[in-house]
């Protein structure tokens, strides 16, 4: 069945429920590309450092990356929609305080609370959505990619457009896109079925076991720490106006919307999973390079060219987390992040770091070699990436028709 067939079951006739949720996910990625634009007026405002500033994404996804392990806790106790609305809570709360902040450890801090509501949103909106998607899980997740990238190119966008005012305007924005969302979620998503066994703290990590599962997971720390070290270092290079550097970062993120919800698809299809992940982060890895060594120009058509790779990465790691294990998809999914949310934590940190240790074009040398280790990964790995799927997939398709993953 092709998941954008306007039909029964296609990604564009869903229940109300899941568009709610699919739309405060688009609100709740935004979120992660918001400050893009605005980071060097940041530092300006509150006269602090690229390294001080890009501490707003290491706070950010270092708790992001711990609170994937109570995500499954939370909702398998108190439901998915509970956990929706809780997690949504926190965002409205901690991106107004942001946009409150005197200092950068009071941002800092605050952005680590809204990172805590964002994990507990986005881990269980994507169990949710594939739980009551119509058409299973490959709508289910075509939806979800499609969300993460409208998000993650508006993002930037609305950071410009209300940061050319204030570098606190986009904050208050996002607190309040994000209590729409939370009436949105009020008013159409119904109690969710509770898991039959409640989820323990270790669970995720106990599924790490699974070697295939902890591959693809390895893999994409390598490659999120590319993916970060364009989305948070980059602007430093670029040295444009808000303006210019949110077109920028929405022309990138137009990009990876549609390679992921358009291209990675067919090219899937075409050559297979595991051949067009290793070729796209070996291709991202080789943009990365040209965009650090290369003229203003070559930086900015490199900066939008990696949406298209990231795009794809995106969405093959996100069906081989779900479908490479065993394990229940949003213990395997909270086992996935919190590996990868790692490395998106690290890489705004550091790329600053090694540049003043260095120069300018290391740290995106050492993003790129960053990609080429998840390439080696999944051509090294790539049996244990592939031994269960045909058997798992066939199960999951099954289990997708009774939404026994919905939180």
């Amino acid at each position: 069945m092709d998941p954008f067939d306007a039909g029964a079951g296609g990604i564009l006739r869903q229940p109300k429920a899941v568009w709610a949720t699919a739309g405060a996910s688009v609100v709740a990625f935004m979120g992660i590309g918001l400050v893009d634009p605005i980071l060097p007026s940041i530092a300006a405002g509150l006269d602090a450092t690229p390294s001080q500033v890009s501490l707003l994404f290491t706070s950010y996804f270092l708790i992001t990356a711990v609170a994937m392990l109570l995500t499954g806790f939370v909702s398998s106790r108190i439901g998915g929609r509970r956990t929706l609305l809780l997690g949504l809570a926190f965002v409205v709360v901690f991106a107004g305080l942001a946009g409150t902040s005197d200092s950068v450890a009071e941002l800092v801090g605050f952005r680590a609370g809204w990172g805590l509501g964002n994990a507990l949103f986005v881990s269980t909106a994507l169990a949710v959505i594939v739980g009551a998607a119509a058409g299973g899980s490959a709508a289910a997740i075509l939806l979800y990619e499609s969300a993460l990238g409208l998000g993650m190119a508006c993002g930037p966008l609305l950071g410009a457009l209300l940061g050319d005012a204030s570098w606190r305007y986009p904050f208050f924005g996002t607190a309040f896109l994000m209590a729409v969302g939370f009436l949105c979620i009020t008013a159409f998503l119904g109690e969710q079925p509770k898991p039959a066994r409640k989820t323990s703290l270790l669970d995720p990590l106990e599924a790490l076991g699974h070697g295939g599962l902890a591959s693809a997971a390895v893999s994409a720390f390598f490659h999120n720490y590319t993916f970060f070290t364009v989305l948070a270092f980059t602007p430093f290079v670029l040295h444009m106006t808000p303006y210019r550097s949110g077109a920028v970062f929405f022309a990138w993120g137009v990009l990876l919307a549609v390679f992921s919800v358009i291209v990675a698809p067919r090219l899937q299809e075409r050559f297979g999973s595991l051949r067009v992940l290793g070729g796209s982060l070996a291709l991202l890895a080789a943009d990365v390079l040209a965009l650090g060594y290369g003229d203003h120009t070559t930086a900015v058509v490199c900066t939008v060219l990696s949406g298209a790779f990231i795009g794809v990465n995106n969405t093959v790691y996100t069906e081989l987390a779900l479908g490479v294990s065993d394990a229940p998809r949003p213990v395997a999914s909270a086992g996935y992040n919190f590996v990868r949310w790692f490395a998106a934590a690290a890489a705004p940190c550091l790329a600053p770091k090694i540049e003043e240790w260095t120069d300018l074009h290391v740290p995106f040398v050492v993003a790129a070699a960053s990609a080429v280790l998840g390439a080696l990964v999944v051509l090294v790995r790539r049996r244990a990436l592939t031994a269960e799927a045909e058997e798992l997939g066939a199960r999951h398709a099954t289990e997708d028709g009774v939404a026994v993953f919905a939180d």
